[in-house]
């Protein structure tokens, strides 16, 4: 069985750094190879993980839609197949395998850029069911989803067991997380359990935020302390995944994926 680890939240709070440090322990603590899927357009997952990115599922797409539009103006292939008799979902299957980024113990596939004009109703039906038969191999899935969840369904139609949506320690974040989290009850897919982490926090919570958490209708999962160690790595472009496991950051993430797994 697969456990699925989501995390969405505004841009900017954190949540690819986030990620990382939860394939981190699922790789030091968890049995099992670990999927990651990036599904932000910017597509940098890699680096925290140390991964070089040849190409994204939206290139792949793009790639095959023009095939498809080529041969039918030249009247070559039928509406659901590709030059040479391959179907598209044949073809994504292929290409998604061979673009598959590998590390040590963790895959990463990146989504790239999003849509262009047209209908992709009928691709990414063919690009869930691709991911989703992928995704069989693995014994964790983490996704990094865009600022909202409103394509995660896009991206999968497994079950969510852990929805991690990440504010920053301010009341605006807080209120953007509330949003989020609403979303999660029209998505097409069951979310099992969703959780609030607060990120960079500089010191004690203070009251005044915890009074605005305690308004939610998801728990505080934790919090993770502001680092410069952290800045300094993302300063220098060194991976930070190879943080040490005595960083705050990552004992804090340790702390709470215990907590859940």
């Amino acid at each position: 069985m697969t456990t699925t680890i989501a995390l969405a939240g505004k841009g900017g709070v954190g949540k690819t750094t986030i990620a990382g440090m939860v394939i981190k322990y699922l790789v030091q603590n968890k049995p099992g190879p670990v999927l990651a899927i990036d599904a932000d357009p910017s597509s940098n997952l890699n680096m925290v993980l140390g991964l070089d990115l040849d190409w994204t599922v939206g290139d792949i797409r793009e790639d095959m839609l023009s095939q498809v539009k080529s041969s039918l103006v030249q009247g070559g292939a039928a509406m659901g197949a590709l030059p040479g008799g391959m179907t598209k979902h044949d073809y994504l299957d292929h290409k998604i395998r061979t673009s598959l980024a590998e590390g040590d113990f963790f895959d990463l596939i990146a989504m790239g850029r999003s849509e262009g004009p047209g209908c992709y109703c009928a691709v990414n039906h063919n690009l869930r069911e691709v991911i989703d038969t992928i995704s069989k191999n693995y014994r964790y899935l983490v996704i990094d989803n865009e600022a909202g969840m409103e394509h995660l369904s896009r991206r999968t139609t497994r079950d969510v067991q852990h929805l991690l949506i990440v504010s920053d320690p301010t009341r605006r974040g807080i209120v953007a997380a509330e949003r989020i989290a609403s979303f999660r009850n029209d998505l097409d897919i069951r979310i099992e359990n969703a959780y609030l982490i607060l990120n960079r926090l500089p010191g004690a919570l203070p009251p005044a935020l915890q009074a605005e958490i305690d308004k939610l209708d998801i728990p505080l999962l934790g919090t993770i302390p502001a680092d410069n160690e952290l800045t300094n790595f993302e300063f220098s472009g060194k991976p930070l995944v190879e943080l040490g496991n005595e960083s705050p950051v990552y004992q804090a993430v340790a702390g709470m994926m215990g907590k859940i797994l």
